[in-house]
């Protein structure tokens, strides 16, 4: 089983870097990012198992960050502990009620966070096989739980993006969806993100599945839609 991926996002360099290496002591691998921003963009590249939050950041504070990440169905149960110097009732309350999983204050014992962290990520453990969903159409499995995609029980390497938008597709299949409607699915907090990109994407899709990514329609001048059939008919 390979280490846990954890996403720091925190401005203060001296503790970011203090916590990866005592993370990374610890067993579990680390991407710093030094603001809320950054980090939700990092968020989009890959695929994390837990998220270490501080409240105090420049432009989006933490508890904006968390609002934006619970938003997003792929990060509905992305674990989340905040890490903040403020200890006040409010703000612990609040970041509860923002979906996070646990709250520590400054300053800390690096041997406690490394033990609320493993025991929340047991916990994910435990609960996963409950909450399990896959996805498929014409020989395409994609489990939601384990985060994989297989293609004829061939794993297939996506890019977090690609797996979004795949998942975006077969969730709604045989329904024309526009680039902007796909572009809000796999990741809306960047407005500026011009919709062409998501064609781009599509493009690596339809060449990693081969022969099946005809499957994936051009609807001109609107965006894009799955039909099985077509996946069905090149079977035949």
């Amino acid at each position: 089983m390979s280490d846990p991926l954890l996403l720091v996002i925190e401005d203060d360099q001296n503790l970011a870097k203090l916590l990866e290496y005592n993370l990374d002591k610890a067993g579990f691998k680390c991407h710093l990012s030094g603001s809320g921003e950054d980090g939700l963009e990092q968020l989009s590249r890959k695929s994390y198992d837990l998220v270490l939050l501080d409240i105090m950041l420049p432009g989006m504070d933490g508890f904006e960050i968390c609002r934006e990440i619970r938003r997003h169905q792929l990060y509905k149960d992305l674990p989340i502990i905040m890490l903040t110097a403020k200890g006040e009732e409010i703000d612990r309350i609040l970041g509860f009620e923002l979906g996070i999983d646990d709250y520590v204050v400054k300053p800390f014992s690096p041997r406690e966070l490394n033990l609320r962290i493993r025991a929340i990520l047991k916990r994910e453990r435990r609960q996963g096989g409950k909450t399990q969903e896959i996805l498929n159409a014409g020989g395409l499995d994609v489990d939601l739980t384990r985060h994989i995609a297989t293609l004829d029980g061939r794993e297939l390497v996506l890019t977090l993006m690609e797996f979004k938008l795949l998942v975006a597709l077969l969730k709604r299949k045989g329904e024309a969806q526009s680039r902007e409607r796909l572009l809000s699915d796999v990741w809306d907090v960047d407005k500026t993100i011009n919709t062409r990109t998501i064609d781009t994407h599509i493009t690596r899709i339809r060449e990693k599945l081969g022969t099946t990514g005809r499957m994936i329609k051009t609807v001109r001048g609107l965006g894009y839609k799955l039909e099985e059939k077509e996946a069905e008919s090149h079977a035949r």
